[in-house]
């Protein structure tokens, strides 16, 4: 009626949702829309989750379709590839990446290679979840970043979010794919809220692997992360900007494929480069940005080497004033920026 009037409606504002809600909506939307779809893991199911991602799945679809799974990621996630060999579309969470190792070979062997090894005519659809890289007070067997170790292999997909949005965009995605793929969160920003549009709000709502963005424009240097990182470097580049340095932050959400196009074009913009991961240095994320993109057309445009932003060459230690020196901080990213257009 008040359209008809020709009064103007305003647009349903954009809500506050935390990474944990996200995910777990993304969750509940893609076990509702396929019934072909289910989650499994530790505590996944009567605990909730142990970091209550999937909070109120099992009571809403039961035990077929979110099931706990003895403390062995070898056999669960062997479980799940066989469970997608037959085109069902597991979500197989690890309680955090660093376990993952104990089913390296399903995930890599079976899963990474199998459609390729098979000419096509075996697809995997599942995806493999989970807390990755630096917690809090955990020490070095839990926190390790893997975005290198799984961008690294072929057959694979490996996504990282950072907000809220990336977080359930990226999930759904992930579980619509027909290929294998590795999910990297922060247990970090499972509490942290970001805004979400209206657009995002929609059970349709996807956001396509293999896609950056541009979270900040800017014309004097990029900065390109993933993950927690991203929050970082807005930071800094707010604190830059008070001293008239204006960065572009690139949110690169896709590890594997990589959006290089994205950051080519804003190099090509400001001249300048910074990389910044939690992870280690050596192969790492940053370093193969930095290779692709003195490889490619936009090396000519740069005024100056690429500086990377990475985690401490060194196991996590377990004592806070350690940990916090060898993670990367606004303070280093400010450092490398000034670095990098020597001012």
């Amino acid at each position: 009626l008040q359209q008809r009037r020709g009064l103007r409606l305003s647009a349903p504002a954009a809500i506050q949702v935390t990474v944990r809600d996200a995910l777990n909506q993304a969750l509940d939307e893609e076990l509702e829309r396929d019934e072909r779809v289910f989650l499994l893991g530790e505590e996944v199911a009567q605990y909730d989750g142990a970091y209550k991602i999937s909070r109120g799945l099992w009571k809403k679809y039961g035990d077929k379709r979110v099931i706990d799974t003895p403390i062995s990621e070898m056999g669960f996630t062997g479980i799940a590839v066989g469970a997608a060999m037959v085109w069902l579309r597991p979500v197989c969470e690890f309680m955090t990446f660093n376990f993952s190792m104990q089913a390296i070979d399903q995930v890599i062997n079976s899963a990474a290679k199998s459609c390729y090894m098979s000419a096509g005519s075996i697809s995997v659809p599942i995806v493999f979840r989970g807390p990755n890289g630096a917690s809090a007070g955990v020490a070095a067997q839990h926190s390790q970043c893997f975005a290198a170790w799984y961008g690294h292999c072929p057959g694979l997909k490996v996504v990282s979010p950072w907000s809220a949005e990336d977080a359930k965009g990226l999930l759904k995605a992930s579980i619509r794919d027909d290929n294998p793929v590795v999910m990297l969160e922060s247990e970090l920003l499972y509490g942290v809220p970001f805004e979400m549009s209206e657009q995002a709000q929609s059970k349709e709502f996807v956001i396509p692997i293999g896609k950056a963005k541009i979270e900040r424009q800017g014309t004097h240097v990029t900065l390109v992360a993933h993950s927690r990182p991203v929050g970082h470097c807005l930071e800094a580049a707010t604190v830059l900007a008070k001293e008239g340095v204006e960065c572009e932050v690139i949110n690169m959400r896709t590890i594997r494929p990589m959006d290089i196009e994205t950051v080519e074009a804003s190099v090509m913009k400001t001249n300048h480069l910074v990389t910044v991961e939690g992870g280690w240095p050596q192969f790492g994320v940053g370093a193969e940005i930095c290779a692709r993109i003195m490889e490619g057309s936009a090396f000519n445009y740069l005024d100056a080497p690429a500086v990377r932003v990475t985690g401490a060459d060194v196991p996590m230690p377990y004592a806070k004033i350690l940990e916090d020196n060898c993670i990367p901080q606004v303070k280093d990213i400010v450092f490398a920026v000034k670095k990098a257009l020597n001012i």
